[in-house]
């Protein structure tokens, strides 16, 4: 026989030889799980002149005769027994116990089993306690997912075949779940002979076992940064609270949504992250589909949260969750999600169960979004800026989750800064880890270059297998990866070269009142439309080689019908101010925008456009100039 197994009020477990411990059978116990001499808390079934009958369990019964009660009972009292003996013939007789004080442990049939020794107990009938995370209806069985104290394993419960069975069983309900280990394809689950919904002293027991457990697991690695940079120290305790919660959301079976910005910076950014996370929920979940299903990247084209974008997100969602049992998602928003441009969107989603979280590196709009994100990492609310990229602190972040990734993502920051163009301190350094990993600056710049191309022409795809080739992260072959690259940085070579040529010629210019030149390119009918590059991309190559032409301060604006995008060097502009300051100055302009602040772009109702962009101009002819400004060559292209 096994000793029981049993967790006490308090929550810790308890040793089989406690004195002032009081077994509580789970109904499917059977006599392998008693033991000898244990006390165990059983109910009166029957009553007659020589004793009394007690059920244990459903299957665990017995007498305890007259001789061995103290008190009287009735049918549906309550006792403390121990087992005195089994008969040959298996009948079962008890002894009465009296207590003055005890505490009672719950006992599951079979041994108690967790996430990380599921394997261990293949073809045993064993139990699990947990928190229900998952209820997906499948054409068969009705699939559980129970999160234990190491992760979360999948729970078969058979009624007719697609009928959902344990009908009163919701998500985040606190379980026990008795049946047999089984493996299905790769993987075990329990097949489940009974579950219970916990409530009282036991849930609150269970609860208390998950809290302590999983405090551990969710806590973030405690990972040296990959350089040695001051500024990005006043950033670390706000990402590691990002890592811990990423884990913990891993846990809880919420599904997580990366929105990400669609640029360099943005893929070097989202790419580690979903990486570590798939690998988090693989090592803690037994469902190998797991991380298809709880993870999942989504480009934007736009530096924003697009309307257009959060309803297809909360629509599916919406599915999901009626479709699959899946909770709500959280959403993880990478080099955007900073700015009152992104609160039509999560003013969509604070209707619903959606916690929000950014990390991104735009100049912020700090009192727009507080309250509807639940975490917002920038470094200009520390007082730094934009040289330090969304690209840099998330591989920080995704080696908080998983440190293993470190040599493969040793690369990606210097990736980030060359595609966003920092000149932040630490640049040489990250160059110097990216050499020792067999890049110099200029295979770094054909990375960009290629991720560029690439997700220009995968639209909203997130192209998953294809980005993790091009930036080398999750990539098998480092010989493939290379032979990418060199196709599509050439081919955006081509393509940029085949639209300048085309579009130069049309390039205006004019001299402002502080002594900066401005050049205007009608974007819309003097450049190639719906092929490589964008507007933003246009405008910004345009841009760089007027600043290399001229050598003095230069903004160039690239327009098309309803829209500008700006760029800066050698002026102290303030786009996301100008912006605002449109807003109310030209009436029914209906301009919006924001960006960087020498980087970025509006937009405006078409048949305002020339008023918009008149008055933009007196703004920047009154800028002041500053030769030591950061300029739009050291930023990214803005779509």
């Amino acid at each position: 026989m096994s000793t029981p197994n049993g967790t006490g009020d308090d929550g810790t477990d308890l040793a089989a030889d406690s004195d002032s411990t009081v077994y509580d059978l789970d109904p499917q116990c059977t006599l392998d799980d008693i033991e000898t001499g244990e006390r165990y808390l059983a109910t009166v079934n029957g009553v007659v002149e020589y004793g009394v009958f007690v059920d244990l369990s459903e299957s665990v019964s017995g007498l305890v005769h007259v001789s061995n009660l103290v008190d009287s009972y009735g049918v549906g009292d309550d006792l403390v027994v121990e087992l005195a003996e089994v008969r040959e013939d298996g009948d079962m007789s008890f002894t009465e116990v009296q207590l003055t004080e005890y505490q009672t442990a719950s006992v599951g049939h079979g041994p108690r089993v967790d996430a990380a020794d599921l394997a261990d107990h293949a073809g045993e009938t064993a139990h699990v306690e947990g928190n229900v995370v998952q209820i997906k209806q499948t054409g068969g069985p009705t699939i559980f997912q129970i999160r234990t104290g190491s992760g979360v394993l999948p729970a078969a419960a058979f009624e007719e075949a697609g009928v959902r069975a344990y009908g009163e069983v919701v998500l985040d309900d606190v379980v026990r779940v008795t049946g047999t280990v089984e493996s299905r394809n790769d993987h075990h689950q329990i097949e489940v002979d009974d579950l219970r919904v916990l409530a009282g002293q036991a849930r609150e027991r269970v609860d208390d076992r998950l809290r302590e457990a999983r405090a551990e697991t969710v806590e973030p690695a405690a990972v040296d940064p990959l350089v040695d940079w001051p500024a990005f120290e006043t950033l670390r305790d706000d990402l590691t609270d990002v890592a811990r919660r990423l884990r913990e959301t891993v846990l809880e079976g919420r599904p997580i949504r990366i929105r990400h910005h669609a640029d360099g910076d943005g893929l070097c950014a989202s790419v580690p992250l979903q990486y570590a996370l798939e690998r988090f929920i693989a090592e803690t979940w037994e469902d190998p589909d797991a991380p298809r299903h709880l993870l999942k990247r989504l480009p934007s084209k736009a530096p924003f949260y697009e309307l257009e974008d959060v309803t297809r997100d909360l629509n599916f969602a919406l599915e999901n969750r009626k479709r699959h049992g899946q909770k709500l998602p959280l959403f993880l928003m990478l080099d955007n999600g900073s700015t009152e441009e992104d609160t039509p969107a999560y003013r969509n989603l604070a209707h619903y169960d959606v916690p929000i979280l950014v990390v991104d590196h735009h100049h912020p709009d700090p009192e727009a979004v507080e309250g509807l994100v639940e975490q917002h990492v920038n470094p200009y609310l520390h007082g730094e800026d934009y040289r330090i990229t969304t690209g840099m602190m998330c591989v920080e972040v995704a080696r908080m989750i998983d440190p293993s990734l470190t040599d493969e993502l040793s690369h990606v920051p210097a990736v980030a800064g060359l595609s966003d163009r920092s000149e932040g301190e630490a640049m040489g350094q990250y160059l110097d880890l990216a050499s020792e990993a067999g890049y110099d600056e200029a295979r770094l710049l054909d990375i960009g270059e290629a991720l560029d191309y690439a997700t220009y022409w995968l639209k909203y795809n997130a192209g998953r297998e294809l980005v993790n080739d091009l930036l080398y992260v999750n990539c098998d072959d480092r010989g493939r990866h290379e032979e990418l690259v060199d196709l599509l940085a050439e081919r955006a070579e081509r393509d940029v070269d085949h639209q300048l040529d085309a579009a130069m010629q049309h390039v205006t210019h004019e001299d402002l009142d502080n002594g900066a030149h401005l050049y205007r390119i009608d974007v819309e009918n003097h450049a190639k439309r719906f092929t490589y590059p964008a507007p933003g991309k246009t405008t910004g190559k345009i841009h760089d080689r007027k600043v290399e032409e001229t050598g003095d301060p230069v903004i160039t604006i690239g327009y098309g019908p309803d829209f500008a995008v700006l760029r800066s060097d050698g002026v102290r502009l303030d786009i996301p101010e100008m912006v605002a300051e449109l807003q109310s100055e030209v009436p029914g302009g209906g301009v919006s925008g924001g960006g960087h602040l020498v980087v970025g772009s509006i937009k405006f109702v078409e048949g305002m456009r020339e008023a918009v962009i008149d008055a933009l101009v007196e703004k920047m002819a009154d800028a002041e100039i500053d030769e030591a400004l950061g300029s739009s060559t050291a930023l990214p292209d803005e779509h």
